[in-house]
């Protein structure tokens, strides 16, 4: 027994250590959600570094067929959709490279670049160059996921599972999968990861910077993570490495931000605040199930009841977290739940046009907004079970939440994987047939133009677009 542990009978112990400040408490909280990844970074050198990259890059090529095959009916590369072929393409065809053009009052840069792209190419592949860069970005952002998500999940297989969940996302068909104007919605959650993310090395904080600069250059909604940034700066140590992803999202908001002020036009069109809670029950919660699941649900229980028995499980396996897990997995839980509130309560508010809106098994009006707030709850569930395995296995409680898992995740990704879908395709959803048209006139009139409109959604009238045929390539 040491000198310090002897008293007389009576005499009090040594004083009890000071209860911590609140700040520092509300720190060392916080602080949980950037943990440094459990796997030491390895530095490869010459071949395996090389093997390394190819492997990479085989990854996301797959990812990006597996994304291409996804739409059913006519093939995703015969088709173009929405602003791609109605306003990104023309514009790029009449001003190559001014990439720095707002619409709808904010930048899009992704889904220029891949428009500009498109513009250099023979016309007629145009379509097969919006799909094909579509599919990689949601490819590349699911690979960045399965590395980003290291420090809070450290089993590779539910890393594996969060990558997937992005590649698989059941209601992607609906709008977002395999074109250039909807991009942003992967990278949204892309930068949501690269937030937490600490990387090792520095090719994967040089990754994690294009990564953020990427996402909040091309969408506006990317700000709602300054709170999220700002966090990180305070508690992660001030080396250039750990703040690579700050960097590239400052720089990158720092431009949106110039855009949206010198563009004049406001986006901020505040709806029935009760639309928030109508998208997240009927839009969120129920499709997270699964998109044709989901209707078979609405079919038994109505879509009210429906969206009341998945959020109601939903609600009861997050509340089985918070009282079973540790700290770091509350901390991200909560995060994760509050990011995919606040997404889809912004836009259901600012940009949802309502439950009036025409919505079926095979289209959904604002089905992109789902995109964050979905794999948002995919995360923290996916966080959760890999917590829950690595302390209990393989006892049969454990056993049975990654069963449970699997099963659940893979009965939507099994069902949705391929189905056809009624999409906005803007002139015309067969490409061919408008760049034959395009072809056609510039053949019996050279130095003539051709003018492109398009409905303004956020202003009135409609948006017009001239270029010369000599900018069309054959």
């Amino acid at each position: 027994m040491s000198a310090p542990q002897l008293r007389a009978p009576g005499q009090a112990g040594p004083p009890a250590p000071p209860p911590r400040a609140t700040g520092a408490r509300i720190r060392a909280l916080v602080a949980e959600l950037f943990p440094e990844p459990a796997e030491p970074g390895t530095r490869l050198g010459g071949g395996k570094y090389s093997a390394f990259i190819v492997l990479q890059v085989l990854v996301v090529a797959l990812g990006a067929l597996v994304m291409l095959v996804r739409i059913g009916g006519r093939p995703a590369w015969e088709s173009v959709y929405a602003e791609d072929p109605g306003l990104y393409l023309p514009q790029a065809l009449a001003q190559p490279w001014h990439l720095l053009q707002s619409y709808g009052g904010y930048l899009q840069l992704v889904p220029r670049v891949i428009a500009q792209i498109a513009a250099l190419a023979p016309i007629r592949s145009a379509a097969a160059i919006f799909a094909a860069g579509g599919a990689l970005v949601a490819s590349g952002c699911a690979l960045f996921t399965y590395h980003a998500s290291a420090g809070q999940v450290s089993s590779r297989w539910a890393r594996a599972l969060l990558a997937l969940s992005v590649v698989l996302l059941p209601v992607a068909q609906l709008e977002i999968a395999d074109n250039g104007v909807n991009a942003i919605w992967y990278l949204l959650v892309a930068l949501f990861w690269a937030a937490l993310w600490r990387p090792r090395t520095r090719s994967g904080a040089s990754v994690a910077a294009v990564v953020a600069f990427a996402a909040a250059a091309s969408t506006s909604l990317a700000l709602i993570f300054a709170p999220l940034l700002v966090a990180r700066v305070i508690i992660v140590p001030r080396r250039i490495r750990e703040h690579a992803a700050t960097i590239g999202w400052a720089l990158g908001s720092l431009l949106q931000v110039v855009i949206i002020l010198s563009s004049h036009r406001s986006r901020l069109r505040p709806h029935d605040p009760v639309n928030a809670v109508r998208y997240y029950a009927h839009d969120v919660l129920l499709p997270a199930i699964g998109w044709h699941l989901s209707w078979h649900l609405r079919d038994i229980a109505g879509p009210t009841g429906a969206s009341v028995i998945a959020g109601g499980i939903l609600a009861a396996v997050l509340i089985a977290v918070l009282v079973t897990q540790p700290r770091r997995t509350q901390v991200f839980v909560v995060t994760a739940v509050l990011i995919s509130l606040v997404v889809a309560g912004l836009c259901a508010v600012l940009a949802w046009g309502g439950p009036g809106l025409l919505t079926n098994v095979a289209v959904e009006h604002g089905a992109r907004y789902s995109t964050v707030p979905i794999l948002a709850l995919d995360a923290a569930v996916i966080v959760a079970v890999d917590n829950y395995a690595r302390r209990w296995w393989p006892r049969p409680k454990a056993v049975i939440a990654v069963a449970a898992l699997v099963a659940v995740l893979g009965a939507g990704w099994v069902t949705d994987f391929r189905y056809p879908v009624r999409r906005f395709a803007g002139p015309a959803s067969d490409w061919v047939l408008t760049a034959d048209a395009w072809l056609r006139y510039c053949q019996h009139d050279p130095a003539g133009r051709i003018t492109v409109t398009f409905p303004n959604w956020w202003g009135k009238g409609t948006l017009a677009n001239s270029f010369s045929c000599a900018s069309v390539h054959r």
